[in-house]
């Protein structure tokens, strides 16, 4: 059964889970969400969560706060919040902090079936 306590999720800084380069934040489990990705990523200046790398899945970042470098098969664009980047499936792809306060973004993953 679901209750206005349960359908409502504020991010929580405790409940985060710290990272190499920041913190994850997962708004819903992969059981609500099919497997699919729906998290949060907080990165500190200067850094990335990884390399640039591909895979068959979709993905999509939505930029909150700070200012995000996003490379996407070679080439790179920088913006800051209210901007999404969409990577097609196996483009090689990346993002990273190039502001000076931290990055939050929101990743939504089309995991395959």
């Amino acid at each position: 059964k679901y209750t206005i306590e349960n359908c409502v999720n504020h991010f929580d800084i405790d409940k985060a889970t710290k990272t190499k380069v920041g913190y994850q934040y997962w708004f819903a489990n992969k059981d609500f969400t099919q497997e699919n990705t729906l998290k949060m990523s907080i990165v500190e200046p200067g850094k990335s969560t990884h390399a640039p790398h591909h895979h068959p899945e979709e993905e999509f970042f939505y930029i909150l706060e700070g200012t995000a470098e996003f490379f996407l098969d070679g080439k790179t664009k920088i913006a800051g919040p209210n901007t999404s980047f969409y990577c097609p499936p196996n483009a090689e792809h990346g993002i990273s902090n190039a502001g000076k306060t931290d990055l939050k973004y929101l990743v939504i993953k089309k995991d395959l079936k």
